[in-house]
């Protein structure tokens, strides 16, 4: 396969339009997004966006392991350490959250149908892909997660807009513990619309290039419907839970909320190892995950990136960012040493720093969403 680091391609159908094929391809990174490649694949999309041949866009990652890991959170651990001032690390934050950001934004906005291959892990950035898709595939295998709090970050790429969009409790839940979903979690809780085995893939490709795309929007529904296999689905995760989930996320403060989910010892191994990611969290992302998904209840996608944003820079500007990747993804020692003891511990005013405005409206870098 060509080493770059993403891949595009156009199938003819008979009627002569064309089926635009993404595909990432970095799969001993598990297909985590570079700048690059967010630069490369929004380029791509623009164009295919006015090009009339093209009927339908599928996005995939290379390999069977991942759609997408998530971000590529190594290059901004070297850009805030190899730094001679914290505005150089917030310089190469905000080229690549805004393009990360403005990437996801066009996906959801995106006229044509989009269909978005969602097989193995789909983490972070990678949820931010598959998020906004007009067709979003699970297979046997997807594997779903914001897990942020481990590396002093939050769920971005618009989760403070679509965690927001699930039963109540629940998009707090997924944020503050990093919980894994399967693809039924997925279906039940409308990050996915169809579930279609894995090695069924070239068969869609190939029934989607041969059908009769007059109306596009139609002819793709058609096609995904005939290979659709919701009974394979795993058992699911979060459904079965979700009076148990509503009970400990019904708190007025996070402090409150964290304390539930710490002290609830049910024996049950997904909700332990839930527990156990918040634990050994970061605590001022236990803050953020709570104000964010407060802030941006009644939102629009737009807005929410603004602020995502801002926020985003604002943790490259401080320390827990660079400890969090470093002890789970360059040192790998799994000991970081936040800035705070816990989720108590964290004053008001560190979390207002956070959330201070880097810009005004006017000269936001996503201003134009």
């Amino acid at each position: 396969m060509s080493e770059s680091p993403i891949l595009f391609d156009e199938l003819s159908t008979p009627d002569g339009a064309c089926i635009a094929v993404a595909t990432l391809n970095a799969p001993k990174s598990l297909n985590a997004l570079s700048l690059e490649m967010i630069r490369q694949l929004t380029d791509k999309l623009e164009a295919w966006s006015r090009d009339d041949r093209i009927k339908a866009i599928w996005l995939e990652g290379a390999g069977d392991k991942a759609l997408c890991a998530g971000g590529d959170v190594v290059a901004l651990y070297r850009a805030m350490t190899e730094a001679k001032h914290v505005d150089e690390a917030a310089a190469f934050a905000e080229a690549y959250f805004s393009a990360e950001y403005r990437l996801d934004y066009r996906i959801h906005t995106c006229a044509k149908p989009l269909v978005v291959w969602g097989n193995g892990i789909v983490m972070g950035g990678g949820l931010g892909l598959m998020a906004g898709g007009g067709q979003r595939i699970a297979t046997e295998s997807t594997r779903i997660a914001m897990p942020e709090i481990t590396i002093g970050l939050y769920p971005d790429i618009g989760a403070s807009w679509f965690l927001n969009r699930m039963p109540p409790g629940v998009g707090a839940y997924l944020g503050l513990t990093g919980a894994q979903l399967n693809a039924r979690d997925a279906l039940d809780l409308g990050l996915a619309d169809r579930l279609i085995p894995h090695a069924r893939r070239r068969d869609v490709l190939a029934a989607l290039a041969s059908a009769d795309l007059g109306d596009p929007e139609a002819a793709v529904r058609s096609v995904l419907r005939e290979f659709e296999a919701r009974g394979e689905a795993p058992e699911a995760q979060v459904l079965p839970r979700l009076d148990r989930l509503q009970s400990l996320l019904d708190a007025a403060t996070v402090n409150e909320a964290v304390t539930r989910i710490l002290d609830d010892d049910v024996s049950d191994d997904w909700l332990a190892a839930n527990r156990q990611r918040l634990a050994v969290g970061c605590p001022m992302s236990a803050h953020l995950v709570w104000r964010m998904l407060k802030r941006h209840r009644h939102a629009s996608l737009a807005d929410a990136f603004r602020d995502e944003l801002n926020l985003s820079v604002q943790c490259c500007r401080h320390g827990d960012l660079a400890e969090g990747v470093r002890a789970l993804l360059v040192d790998k020692d799994k000991t970081p040493r936040w800035a705070h003891a816990d989720v108590a511990r964290v004053p008001e005013r560190d979390i207002e720093d956070f959330l201070s405005p880097l810009w005004s409206p006017e000269s936001h870098p996503l201003r134009d969403l």
